[in-house]
């Protein structure tokens, strides 16, 4: 007689994790593999891992996204194992590990954009993109995601595109935000406030 409960360990302890995409055999560019070398020398030797963002970043740049071997190069490159970058990989939001739309628009959702509309922004984009968040559209020009905090609460709704930004987005002007972009690329953002700001001054 016990009263502990009846496990079925076989499948209690089943890991569910899925292996990304293993992608081409990878090496960075020539031009990437100096700017991976410059980063490095920033560091000391014995703490050299702590490249693996930048490294990260690089591989993004080249790739789109990051493949299962290319985190087996960087780490590689960084004398880590491939579980550690994976680590960093599936922490890290700003990394995809499957391929993305040309534009990535990145929905803030969290405290002040959502008092200020941004769960009916990402319904007006995905309505206009015709897909939900975590999809790409059909022409693989737009990826949808939503995110947490992007640190302007003050500009809010917020909307990072790739690397850029676009503040104070209205729910009725997230139509035209799509249209804009694939008319004019990232020169139809407004940029991030602070740093326009700065630029004037």
């Amino acid at each position: 007689m016990t009263f502990h409960p009846l496990i079925d360990y076989a499948k209690f302890h089943k890991s569910e994790r899925a292996l990304g995409d293993a992608g081409a055999p990878f090496v960075y560019t020539p031009e990437h593999r100096a700017r991976f070398d410059e980063i490095v020398k920033r560091y000391p030797p014995d703490r050299k891992r702590s490249a693996v963002l930048p490294a990260l970043y690089l591989v993004q740049y080249q790739l789109g996204y990051v493949t299962a071997n290319a985190m087996r190069h960087v780490a590689e490159l960084l004398e880590i194992t491939p579980a550690d970058v994976e680590d960093v990989v599936s922490f890290y939001t700003m990394f995809y590990t499957k391929p993305v739309g040309k534009f990535v628009l990145q929905v803030c959702r969290t405290l002040s954009c959502a008092l200020n509309g941004a769960e009916r922004v990402t319904e007006e984009l995905a309505g206009k993109l015709g897909i939900t968040p975590g999809q790409t559209d059909a022409s693989g020009t737009f990826t949808l995601l939503e995110v947490e905090c992007l640190g302007a609460c003050d500009r809010a709704p917020v909307v990072m595109v790739n690397d850029a930004w676009h503040e104070c987005l209205q729910p009725a002007d997230a139509s035209k935000l799509v249209d804009d972009l694939r008319a004019r690329g990232e020169a139809a953002l407004s940029g991030c406030h602070h740093v326009v700001e700065r630029l004037k001054a």
